[in-house]
């Protein structure tokens, strides 16, 4: 008994980060009682008093709402309701991060709220029947990676790739790649790192979730960013269809319904015209890549590519090709 007494402090104020925010007050009586109930803690109104008014005074966020009957709240949560609610959805709808995994970081997210948030917030949560990642050791080849990247060292690892049949397999024959990595990138739920392949004598980027097991970090100091390579640049080329070697002004005949998604992508200093009342003309710089290709074929005709000449024309052949594919199946 002593010790509770003791340690009743502690207690009341775990009781109250466990049970209580702004929406959820609990009163003097609420608390007596769950003191009783779950650490079998006796305790008056008075003294009760004091150790709040001693939490208060020692700077704990504990808020008091006066009324006939008090009630008192932990106003300290890191996050709120809306806040927590979108870190759960982005660990959700995170492909790279297992299923496994994503159960692991959503309890410890609903350890940041009171109960009852947390209640609300499990009500909403599925996890299964989404597409995941299959390599656990994701964590660890992340954790590889970033080290090698803060210490400036060579890293090596296998790659893998699917066959015909849904069957692993080791690419470039399950030799390893020497690569001196120098930045992770997280785009379209997964991570990639970009850096220096060694074989290749290029920067490339590969996907974390297809590295085989955790990465090797070698004695060797990894290459230095070739000259006049431009890092950014690069990723928005890769990953943001604009900015790269193969960069072409390009004019685009649209439909209205595409003018939100053409700034979602390129921002809004675009430089559009109206045609009619429907169709408008935009100007874009973008990397001629098949990441745009394929954006544009995604509109269904309701993109057209107006110039320059040679951009339509390396369109017009992917479309035979995937045609000429097509008709020979």
């Amino acid at each position: 008994m002593e010790n509770k007494t003791k340690y009743r402090i502690v207690y009341l104020y775990q009781l109250l980060v466990e049970n209580s925010d702004e929406s959820h007050p609990l009163s003097t009586i609420e608390i007596i009682d769950r003191l009783k109930t779950k650490y079998d803690i006796d305790v008056n109104r008075n003294t009760l008093g004091k150790d709040l008014e001693v939490m208060k005074q020692g700077g704990l966020p504990i808020e008091i709402i006066h009324s006939t009957q008090n009630k008192y709240y932990y106003d300290g949560q890191l996050f709120d309701l809306a806040e927590l609610k979108v870190l759960i959805d982005a660990v959700l709808s995170s492909k790279f991060i297992t299923e496994k995994k994503s159960q692991e970081l959503i309890k410890r997210l609903l350890a940041l709220t009171s109960e009852q948030n947390a209640d609300q917030l499990r009500r909403h949560i599925d996890v299964s029947d989404r597409v995941k990642s299959e390599n656990e050791k994701g964590y660890y080849i992340l954790d590889a990676i970033n080290s090698a990247i803060d210490s400036k060292k060579k890293i090596s690892f296998q790659y893998i790739d699917y066959d015909v049949n849904k069957q692993v397999f080791l690419k470039h024959g399950g030799k390893a790649y020497v690569v001196s990595p120098y930045e992770l990138i997280w785009d379209g739920d997964f991570y990639y790192v970009v850096g220096y392949n060694d074989a290749r004598q290029k920067v490339q980027n590969f996907r974390l979730d297809r590295i085989f097991k955790r990465p090797e970090i070698l004695a060797e100091a990894s290459t230095p960013i070739p000259i006049n390579f431009d890092l950014n640049l690069y990723r928005k080329s890769i990953f943001q269809m604009f900015g790269a070697d193969d960069t072409a002004e390009v004019e685009l005949f649209c439909h209205q319904i595409v003018m939100k998604a053409l700034i979602d992508v390129f921002g809004q200093d675009i430089s559009t015209w109206a045609v009619d009342s429907e169709h408008f003309i935009a100007k874009i710089k973008v990397c001629v890549s098949p990441t745009f290709l394929r954006w544009v074929f995604a509109w269904n005709g309701l993109v057209k590519i107006v110039s320059p000449e040679e951009v339509c024309n390396r369109y017009c052949k992917m479309l035979e090709t995937a045609i000429n594919i097509q008709r020979t199946e």
